[in-house]
């Protein structure tokens, strides 16, 4: 930073200086835990030398506190992949349940928007399309915050709900499903070559509350690339040009880790476990009827809180699943 030129570049130089922001962040969290270790100990030597048993309700409040924020820093040291620092691009599709699935996409939908907000991320929506009655057939969120895709990546796949259905009159249990895809907002330009042929871009109406401009114009992009079948849509932005920058931004990206998991002989490719949006290929089951519990079935961990869980506490999951892979047992 103190090079003569840094700021020559002001894109180049603000990352630098962000970069060094969090490296500078992460360095005091780990010498306020080494000093509030070593007050614990002091305390715990004063409390055996005076015999001082009130100093027990203290250190267990205090002990617990440590506890806490030694497992959020410790679960970053497991962010080391490639983009996990990236922010991250969520899609939700709505799928085997019709409006029941539509709406448990929609409170997925709302489940992530909360876990953001408590992580003091931003959150925009990108694209949906509304349900036929109710909820979201699909819906794209971009979730800016520092390792936000490193975070979300435990969610790709197929999500589970059990449930007695609002919308069935008889009161019965149903069982839907969304498939969630995540990929990292890779800003830089991808070395991609996509031929003209092999995808088709479709203009549509862009929904929602985006104002006159927004709802009467064609300015939504949807590209959809043959050879693999990715389909990525935007109509977050103003334009139909600024639209199918970010949509050719996200293809490129989708890609470019789809040829990298292919070299490193990755069997599920892009899409990961999402494949089949049904019975047998999910990740997580969310039970509301007749127990209460969301587990996760590839590392068994299990919350009976389930509105805890819709309100955004998932982070027990994306620690577990962190976990889980660092320890061979998984492949991110």
């Amino acid at each position: 930073m103190e090079e003569p030129g840094f700021w020559d570049d002001p894109e180049k130089s603000t990352k630098i200086v962000q970069e060094c922001k969090n490296l500078q962040t992460v360095i005091e969290r780990y010498e306020a835990l080494c000093t509030d270790r070593q007050d614990m100990l002091d305390l715990i030597a004063i409390g055996e030398e005076e015999e001082e048993t009130d100093l027990v309700a203290e250190l267990e409040e205090s002990l617990k506190t440590f506890e806490s924020q030694y497992e959020e820093l410790r679960t970053e040291t497991l962010l080391s992949g490639e983009y996990d620092k990236e922010n991250a691009i969520l899609t939700l599709h709505a799928g085997a349940g019709g409006t029941e699935s539509c709406d448990w996409a929609s409170m997925l939908c709302r489940m992530f928007q909360r876990w953001a907000e408590k992580k003091g991320f931003q959150v925009e929506m990108l694209d949906f399309l509304d349900g036929d009655e109710a909820g979201y057939k699909s819906v794209t969120l971009q979730i800016n915050g520092e390792n936000a895709y490193g975070y979300l990546k435990s969610e790709h796949g197929v999500h589970r709900l059990v449930r007695i259905s609002p919308f069935n009159a008889a009161g019965k249990r149903q069982t839907s499903f969304v498939s969630c895809d995540v990929m990292p907002d890779i800003e830089e330009d991808i070395d991609i070559d996509i031929a003209d042929e092999d995808i088709r871009i479709d203009t549509y109406h862009a929904g929602g509350a985006g104002g006159q401009h927004i709802n009467k114009t064609s300015s939504a992009i949807r590209i959809t690339h043959f050879p693999t079948g990715i389909v990525v849509q935007c109509q977050n932005e103003r334009s139909q040009h600024m639209n199918k920058d970010k949509a050719m931004q996200m293809l490129k990206a989708k890609l470019y880790l789809l040829k990298q998991q292919e070299n490193m002989d990755k069997a599920n490719g892009i899409r990961g476990e999402s494949k089949e949006i049904g019975w047998g290929s999910q990740i997580r089951s969310y039970v509301m009827q007749p127990y209460t519990m969301v587990k996760d079935h590839r590392t068994n961990a299990e919350i009976s809180n389930v509105q805890a869980v819709m309100d955004g506490n998932i982070d027990p999951f994306i620690n577990a699943y962190l976990a889980w892979i660092h320890s061979g047992a998984g492949t991110a």
